[in-house]
């Protein structure tokens, strides 16, 4: 069986639909599945075990080029995407740039969400079996699962995150890093940075849990970052801890993936690296102002996901005159509680693992 998953972008919404993958092969061990990703989010599926092959489009890139270069350029992708048939096409998008592609493929069954649920009606023209999501398909992974269980019924539950590969030698590189830079377990890392300003947790309050976190429980945070915004506030919060803070080089994608794997617990807003640690397994603190926590955050006893208090909170704008108060919405004793609840739990488990392998042995 030949099956063709449609999700392009961005690299939170990328990691939440990876539950497809596990779902299918659950069901098809020997099914071949491919998926339409775009260019700079494509490493992130890289190496995966589920996956046959990684179509990558470059849409932001084809925008820039004359109209006769980007019409080549797309359709040359569209004629290798029309080179396999799939029995099964899946569009777990939902939008008009996803439909263009899930249209454009050759497959008989095309599922995607109905004119309820589809982000952009454009997108309906393109499948033929929607989906209609019920109350337990509020978080956006499970929107993802309730597309595939339409297509392939009868599969169990599976979890809403993960599961992601990780590259070894990109662990290797880390780890030597780390040892470089003498940070030991446990590995705390703070991500500042999201795509959305009004998503951003205060620089203010980032600087006093970086001080708490060494204060109270002796640990230095790692500090990730992406873009020239991200590292100055990378720099801020550093210089706020005396030079305590790391901040980390940035590198890779495949290597900040191996960095949040070994990590103990990664910090930070509604973006691409909470989800990616939750993926492979490590415990996350995630902030919420504009979007809505139980839709997007990570799930589970090892995650602890806060949201504004604010009245107005999940109003999903990008700008908003009251952006400073709602980025100081949540407070940094609750993060700070979070933070201590989750890494108590992490010592009980490991202690018990500890007696328990000395009593077997």
């Amino acid at each position: 069986m030949k099956i063709l998953i449609v999700k392009m972008s961005a690299l939170g919404d990328v990691i939440h639909a990876l539950p497809v993958l596990r779902y299918i092969h659950q069901l098809y061990p020997d099914a071949e599945i491919d998926w339409v990703v775009e260019d700079p989010f494509a490493p992130v599926l890289a190496g995966h075990p589920d996956l046959h092959e990684i179509l990558t489009v470059r849409t932001k890139y084809w925008r820039t080029l004359p109209t006769m270069t980007m019409l080549g350029k797309a359709l040359k992708f569209i004629r290798r995407l029309r080179r396999d048939h799939y029995d099964v096409v899946l569009d777990v998008q939902g939008n008009s740039k996803s439909g263009l592609f899930t249209l454009m493929s050759r497959g008989g069954k095309k599922y995607g969400f109905d004119r309820h649920q589809v982000r952009e009606w454009p997108n309906l023209l393109a499948t033929n079996k929607r989906v209609s999501l019920g109350e337990g398909d509020h978080h956006i992974a499970q929107r993802a699962l309730a597309v595939a269980r339409a297509a392939f019924p009868g599969g169990n539950d599976v979890p809403q995150a993960g599961p992601l590969h990780v590259d070894e030698a990109a662990v290797q590189r880390v780890v030597e890093q780390l040892a470089g830079h003498k940070i030991n377990h446990p590995l705390v890392v703070f991500h500042y940075g999201t795509t959305w300003d009004t998503k951003l947790w205060n620089v203010d309050c980032w600087q006093q849990l970086a001080g708490r976190l060494i204060d109270e429980f002796g640990i230095a945070p790692v500090l990730t970052w992406g873009n020239e915004q991200e590292r100055s506030a990378a720099e801020a919060i550093h210089e706020a801890t005396s030079g305590r803070a790391v901040i980390w080089p940035r590198g890779t994608l495949p290597e900040l993936v191996a960095l949040l794997d070994q990590a103990d617990l990664v910090v930070g807003g509604d973006t691409g690296p909470i989800h990616i640690a939750a993926a492979v397994g490590t415990s996350t603190v995630s902030l919420f102002r504009v979007t809505d926590a139980e839709r997007n955050g990570p799930a589970g006893v090892e995650h602890r996901r806060l949201q504004s208090p604010l009245p107005c909170a999940m109003c999903l704008r990008k700008h908003c005159d009251e952006d400073d108060q709602c980025s100081r919405s949540i407070s940094v004793d609750e993060v700070i509680s979070a933070i201590g609840a989750l890494l108590a739990m992490q010592k009980s488990s490991q202690a018990e693992e500890r007696e328990s392998y000395a009593g077997n042995h």
